[in-house]
């Protein structure tokens, strides 16, 4: 039985909202098929949306254009999904490879797994696609990012929670996890009301804390030219080599470690590199939020001064014939 201070997974119920009957149910109609809203989706969403919204007014403080964030998200925000996905099915081949019928669950996201790290990889190339395209600084929008992808990831996680997924090894803590012995995750072995660490608890919790101790840091000091973004990758790193070793979902194995904790190991020592680098190669503060020439002052400054030199370069237009006109009448008169 399970233990009354544990904690439930939602019902099939939670997972999903099917539109379709519910139309089909309140208004009489018969449409064919099924629309389904997953929770898991709506999680993953609100984070893209709270990120975007915290990560615009960050860089508006660092003299943004406000909404500029939108062209960036319109080229990580895809990337991000494509990484997390295919960094997830790279590394939990057995979940849809073992059998044929199992390939196309490759590219049903909503049933759950995008690996952060993926998304990290390919998310990161969407920005530096992104700052391109709207003349901002890498570095100045990573910073800007980096809370915002931190609260992004604990929304992410609580998708997790209503897909019953990625939990942690058995627990007799109060606040076990319960999971149902029908779920193909279950262990095999164990008793049915076996309780399960929360990692997906754990990794909202940490993610939050990580937000606020970011912030803190960044009222006492400057953190800039990459460095919060070190913070972020050593702080995930550091909480998700730990959050990853509890967990019993099956994962690729090297030296015995998960690829995951490696990732994380790798996370924790690039945002020491970039910490470094920054300070000692920029002693100062960021110039701008845009690269030289890229701001839109400069833009318009540059679209004003190309038209007055398409003006200047027009001949002037000499009423010829009326000339003409007014000599021949004064010589006849």
């Amino acid at each position: 039985m399970f233990v009354p201070l544990s904690i439930p997974s939602p019902s099939a119920d939670w997972q999903y909202f099917d539109v379709t009957s519910w139309i089909n149910e309140t208004f009489g109609a018969s449409l064919p098929g099924s629309l389904r809203i997953h929770a898991y989706a709506l999680c993953i969403l609100a984070g893209i949306v709270i990120a975007g919204i915290i990560t615009n007014q960050r860089l508006k403080r660092r003299g943004a254009e406000n909404g500029v964030v939108i062209d960036v998200m319109l080229f990580a925000v895809p990337m991000g999904i494509i990484g997390g996905r295919v960094f997830h099915v790279i590394t939990h081949p057995g979940d849809y490879f073992s059998s044929p019928d199992q390939y196309i669950h490759v590219l049903f996201i909503w049933e759950g797994g995008l690996a952060i790290y993926g998304a990290l990889l390919f998310g990161a190339v969407g920005v530096w696609l992104g700052c391109r395209y709207s003349g901002l600084r890498f570095w100045t929008f990573a910073d800007a990012l980096a809370p915002g992808l931190l609260v992004a990831q604990a929304c992410g996680r609580l998708g997790n929670w209503f897909n019953n997924e990625l939990f942690g090894m058995p627990t007799d803590l109060p606040w076990g996890l319960e999971i149902d012995s029908s779920n193909p995750a279950y262990p095999t072995g164990l008793p049915e009301g076996t309780l399960f660490h929360p990692t997906y608890l754990y990794e909202i919790v940490w993610m939050l804390a990580g937000v606020a101790i970011l912030l803190l840091i960044e009222r006492k000091t400057t953190l800039e030219w990459g460095k919060a973004l070190s913070f972020y990758l050593v702080w995930y790193g550091i909480g998700r080599a730990w959050f990853e070793s509890i967990r019993t979902d099956p994962s690729l194995l090297f030296f015995g470690i998960r690829t995951n904790v490696w990732m994380s190991f790798a996370a924790i020592v690039l945002g020491i590199v970039i910490y470094v680098v920054a300070t000692r190669r920029h002693p100062g503060r960021v110039p701008g939020a845009y690269a030289p020439g890229r701001s839109p002052i400069e833009r318009d400054t540059e679209l004003d001064s190309r038209r007055t030199e398409a003006d200047d370069d027009e001949p002037e237009l000499v009423a010829v014939g009326a000339s003409d006109d007014d000599a021949d009448t004064t010589h006849r008169s």
